[in-house]
């Protein structure tokens, strides 16, 4: 069980060092920002021009140097989620961040779900108005080795019309969409779940693609800052897997009726994500 605290260590250590990983404005009158850095690494964002609905095609590109991490949506243990908030007045709204295929890290006692090499997080955006377009986009991310920094940036960028080509920005975004984990198919899917009576494990029955013999990775996501990957008495038969997760705590009170959880599953080289509904 992975229950994310909201002071872990290594968080304390980031916010000491928060003023040093700040980073000045950066602004760039194309589809790509300057590059922000810091000691860690560096980041910058791309996009393309809205097309006739006013959806725009995004994405937060995060280069760690070697040696550094930088965090999933659930980072684990400890550390920083993406977070990334566009400026009202720029008209434009940020509608979802799609994010690749995650790893897991032990270190210890430490479990961090995270990437530990250049990663692209797509952006669905919407502009309210026609005409010109200038994202005023705020980053925050942790990126960490030794201890965890947390580096912020504040970046810009206006979109030319879209008759133009654009033909970097696009294979970016083409690349970064392949790395997302798949929706469920006819031979990958969650076909079952059910939660305990006493909220401790989360059954699941899959189907999963090919033959394997190993286990596959599975990270559930609950409420906002929870993850559940620890594995109890997982049985592979050919193309089926039945297992139950270890949930253990969950926020006091809380109701998992009605509620809707995410689960990635991670099987060699394919890996798809869908939502469990809990009646």
């Amino acid at each position: 069980m992975m229950i994310i605290s909201s002071v872990p260590g290594r968080l304390l250590i980031a916010i000491v060092s928060a003023v040093a990983a700040l980073v000045p404005f950066y602004s760039a009158h194309a589809e790509m920002s300057a590059w922000a850095e810091n000691e860690g690494g560096r980041m910058r964002l791309v996009a393309l021009a809205p097309d006739a609905g006013g959806k725009i095609r995004a994405a937060l590109q995060i280069e760690p140097k070697p040696g550094w991490i930088t965090y999933w949506k659930e980072p684990g243990n400890s550390g920083i989620p993406p977070q990334i908030t566009i400026a009202a007045e720029s008209g434009v709204t940020l509608d979802a961040i799609a994010y690749p295929v995650p790893k897991h890290f032990f270190n210890g006692a430490i479990e961090d779900i995270a990437y530990d090499a250049p990663v692209t997080l797509p952006l669905s955006l919407t502009a309210a108005g026609k005409g010109p377009v200038t994202i005023d986009a705020a980053a925050f991310i942790g990126i960490c080795k030794d201890i965890c920094i947390p580096f912020q940036a504040n970046l810009q960028l206006k979109l030319g019309p879209a008759i133009q080509s654009h033909p970097q920005e696009e294979a970016i975004l083409q690349a970064a969409d392949a790395r997302l984990p798949k929706p469920p198919s006819q031979d990958f899917d969650v076909t079952a779940h059910a939660m305990s009576p006493d909220r401790k494990t989360l059954s699941l029955d899959l189907v999963l693609p090919g033959e394997g013999k190993a286990a596959p990775d599975i990270i559930v996501t609950g409420p906002s800052g929870y993850a559940f990957t620890k594995q109890i008495g997982g049985k592979r038969d050919g193309a089926t897997f039945k297992v139950d997760i270890a949930i253990g705590k969950l926020p006091k009170d809380y109701d998992i009726s009605g509620k809707h959880w995410s689960v990635l599953v991670i099987d060699g080289e394919r890996a798809m994500e869908t939502t469990l509904a809990f009646q």
